[in-house]
């Protein structure tokens, strides 16, 4: 028995600690760096999401950010499925680890992204009927207001109702709700530039805002 526990708690801290490490991984950063444009942290927001990355107008290392950003959350989710034969609680832990890593990047000091791509890589690998739904969300959204923000948080407060309607297992549930919290978190900035009519479209190039004064 106490070998059995063992076991479980390792397999929990790998799936975990695992997740989170793989999260924390950069991609848009080390795109915009590898492909010469520089640091992206410098650029527009100074987000590191693949939004941001095209500003500077490179498709190519958005499209690059993107896939690698969503493929961390499928590869924290299939090594959680992998090491515990697919068990529900532990995957959508693991999941949920891998975009704590995006939002609050060891290698970056905390300072990390939005979550929004890695939000649907969990989703998609973790309850795919859920990420199913939530990107055909977002692609409507953007399609029609030409704004990410606005169609990733349309995504995140309708994964939790998607994940209800499918019949999704709690732990997925849960999942969706404690990423959609975090997603309205990290959009704050977006949030208020909406009310005012300032959120800027997609491809809209957007100049870094000033430092603040020194105190």
């Amino acid at each position: 028995m106490q070998d059995l526990a063992q076991a479980v708690y390792l397999t929990l801290a790998i799936t975990v600690i695992g997740g989170y490490l793989l999260g924390s991984i950069p991609f848009g950063l080390i795109a915009t760096r590898l492909g010469g444009a520089g640091d992206i942290r410098q650029i527009g927001s100074g987000n590191i999401g693949a939004t941001n990355v095209l500003r500077s107008g490179r498709k190519d290392l958005a499209a690059i950010t993107l896939i690698g950003d969503a493929g961390k959350g499928v590869a924290a989710v299939l090594l959680a499925r992998w090491l515990t034969h697919d068990s529900a609680a532990i995957v959508a832990l693991a999941g949920g680890a891998a975009f704590l890593g995006h939002l609050f990047p060891v290698w970056l000091k905390f300072k990390g992204g939005k979550g929004v791509a890695t939000f649907y890589g969990v989703l998609l690998s973790a309850c795919w009927p859920v990420g199913v739904l939530a990107a055909l969300t977002w692609i409507a959204m953007a399609a029609i207001f030409r704004i990410s923000s606005l169609a990733a948080l349309t995504a995140a407060v309708l994964a939790a109702p998607f994940a209800l309607a499918t019949d999704q297992p709690f732990p997925m549930l849960a999942l969706a709700l404690f990423m959609a919290v975090l997603i309205f978190i990290r959009h704050r900035e977006n949030i208020a530039r909406l009310l005012k009519g300032e959120e800027p479209k997609i491809g809209k190039k957007k100049t870094a805002e000033p430092p603040p004064p020194a105190a």
